[in-house]
């Protein structure tokens, strides 16, 4: 089977390619965005001409952290949207086996029931700042499901919470939480600085999946799972920013004190997911626990710092 990842040379794709080629039963192919820049429709179709995938992962996107999303929410919708546009559209014309999408915790409503069900999708308007980017992806959602109801396409939907893990995005000024900070606390205990600067409150909480097991929940669903009803993808484990910030303090040997600058914004208060339906649809459950995923995430970024 030839599996098409786009995406697959960015944080998630380099697991979910490893991931594939270690089950031996896949040729992937993970294409440059400069050779084939799927936000062209005459580029995409080049790709689709030169691989002839049977199954399509469509992993790649345009994304960053709170600060990030704020400061490019057109270019965001726009790029978003008009890859996976571009990308389903062509599944379709090149009769592709499967197309599995991978979507983002941001499309849900900002304010939803604890932990999310995937039946809330449509519930309300997502938080502000992830409100573009959630939205585009969510309008790929609705492609899916059309397209499977007009043309019988076979697609899914996997929406992940949080991602961290080894070769994260670790740049200040687009990186998620995690490794933002991770790098604040690295560099504060190799300054000996007394403190150490935290934005928002601490309040808002997160979940969080490593990695190598989000790759491994798309690698089981591509295999098994078929309907374009989204399916929540993640580890049951919701934590506190504060708490979180704690931890890493704790693992990486910083002493000092935690400062929150409340005049940053939280994002969504809470974000929490209910995985029973990818538990029960094709057997997924994270192996990795919270404490050793860190851990191996700041042996990496300290080992990556020379």
């Amino acid at each position: 089977m030839k599996v098409l990842v786009t995406g697959g040379n960015g944080f998630l794709g380099k697991s979910v390619v490893k991931t594939l080629q270690n089950c031996g039963v896949y040729e992937v192919f993970s294409p440059r965005s400069a050779r084939f820049d799927l936000v062209n429709e005459q580029k995409t179709k080049d790709l689709f001409d030169y691989f002839k995938p049977n199954i399509v992962i469509h992993l790649a996107a345009v994304v960053g952290g709170i600060g990030a999303n704020k400061e490019n929410p057109g270019s965001f919708f726009y790029k978003n949207i008009m890859m996976g546009l571009n990308v389903i559209e062509h599944c379709r014309l090149f009769n592709v086996d499967k197309i599995v999408q991978i979507g983002t915790v941001c499309s849900y409503p900002k304010f939803t029931p604890v932990p999310f069900s995937e039946n809330s999708m449509w519930d309300g308007y997502p938080e502000e700042t992830n409100a573009p980017y959630g939205i585009a992806k969510k309008s790929l959602y609705t492609m899916i499901k059309a397209y499977s109801d007009q043309y019988n396409l076979n697609g899914s939907v996997l929406v992940p919470c949080n991602l961290y893990g080894p070769y994260d995005n670790f740049d200040p000024k687009s990186s998620h939480v995690i490794p933002a900070l991770i790098k604040k606390f690295v560099e504060a205990k190799l300054n000996n600085d007394s403190t150490v600067v935290c934005c928002g409150t601490g309040n808002a909480t997160r979940e969080f999946i490593y990695v190598d097991d989000a790759a491994e929940g798309i690698a089981l669903a591509t295999e098994k799972y078929n309907g374009p009803d989204p399916v929540n993808i993640g580890s049951g484990n919701e934590i506190s920013i504060k708490a979180l910030a704690e931890m890493i303090a704790r693992l990486t040997g910083f002493t000092g004190r935690l400062v929150w600058d409340a005049s940053k914004p939280n994002g969504q208060p809470r974000r929490g997911l209910d995985v029973t339906r990818a538990r029960q649809a094709f057997g997924f459950q994270a192996a990795t626990s919270f404490e050793e995923g860190l851990r191996r995430t700041i042996d990496w970024f300290r080992k990556s710092q020379g």
